[in-house]
């Protein structure tokens, strides 16, 4: 049953920018103005995090926009006061969206006394009232198991293959999907399916954590307009490696679409000077000045999915009809002009 009162938005200070974006697509999408909640997200002198909803939202259907994404502690804690701070004003149900999910390479325990930090932030989540979660690319799928509220995982894949298909428009015969890793094989894979282009892998072996002791092709990419995919790109060593062999092996370009773009350290500068032609990345994290001023590097946009998601959750229909690129195409009407 739809609920009788309007989706009310709150965004933290990870990133504004996309949190007014949404507002803007479900003004569009509902012929009424949607804006922020009125509130102040600061710190005190000693970086405690303060609150302070200035509307009233009791009875209301928040939506609390905030990726957990560098710096992820802060981040994190914004979320969880901001949900903290909504229930104690009697909202009615509270939806954290968190486009990008930090601590998500944390999903397992890798050897002996290591956290399972991915668990536990699922819990704090809980612990603070938040609802249910929207989120898109999980680094894991089983994540999703670590909640007991319900947990809808966007996927970037409907976008980059709108946006393949307009920037390869009359190429596409020469394109070929390329996984970086054994472990990212699905992911490519569905994109794939989506464009009915051909997959090759990139197996990687590691002597120790962050050096690469050996990188081979699995597949023909010689002539191929090569599009390595993934869902993170942090330090982008492992890309433009990735990128280096393709060539070496005969592929005519390369080209990148990363879901997330952490793109810490001297990921940037390694981007630019690379092999790569292009590096197509989401706003699902707030791009800093270098990676706007990037040459090889674009931003599509995410706001049109995550309104209407929205939207969609607060009808209480499908969320799953997103995945559906027929249903992506009219939401991303003159975005990606055929």
């Amino acid at each position: 049953m739809p609920t009788l009162t309007d989706p009310k938005l709150i965004s933290g200070n990870a990133n504004p920018a996309l949190a007014k974006a949404i507002a803007r697509r479900m003004s569009f999408h509902r012929g009424k103005s949607v804006g922020l909640v009125d509130a102040r997200v600061e710190r005190f002198n000693d970086q405690e995090v303060f609150v302070e909803v200035y509307e009233n939202v009791r009875g209301e259907d928040m939506f609390v926009i905030q990726p957990t994404s560098n710096p992820a502690n802060d981040h994190l804690m914004e979320l969880l006061i901001i949900s903290d701070a909504l229930r104690r004003s009697s909202a009615s149900r509270i939806t954290a969206i968190i486009p990008y999910f930090g601590y998500a390479r944390q999903d397992r325990r890798s050897k002996a006394r290591t956290p399972i930090s991915a668990k536990l932030v699922a819990n704090m989540l809980v612990e603070s009232g938040i609802e249910r979660i929207l989120t898109m690319d999980l680094h894991a799928a089983q994540i999703q198991g670590f909640f007991d509220i319900p947990v809808d995982n966007l996927y970037a894949s409907p976008i980059f293959a709108l946006d393949i298909e307009h920037q390869f428009k009359g190429k596409m015969d020469d394109i070929m999907l390329v996984s970086p890793d054994v472990g990212g094989v699905a992911r490519a894979r569905e994109l794939a399916k989506r464009i009915s282009a051909p997959l090759a892998i990139v197996d990687k072996r590691r002597e120790k954590a962050g050096e690469i002791a050996e990188m081979t092709v699995i597949g023909t990419v010689e002539g191929k307009k090569c599009i390595i995919v993934d869902d993170i790109c942090d330090t982008a060593g492992t890309l433009c490696k990735a990128a280096d062999l393709l060539i070496e092996n005969g592929a005519s370009e390369v080209h990148a679409y990363i879901t997330h773009g952490v793109l810490s350290g001297p990921a940037v500068e390694r981007v630019s000077k690379s092999v790569m032609k292009s590096l197509v990345i989401t706003d699902s994290i707030q791009a800093t000045d270098p990676v706007k001023n990037a040459p090889n590097i674009r931003i599509v946009p995410t706001a049109p999915m995550f309104a209407q998601a929205i939207l969609n959750i607060w009808n209480g229909t499908s969320v799953s009809s997103l995945f559906d690129g027929e249903t992506m195409e009219p939401i991303y009407e003159g975005l990606f002009n055929k």
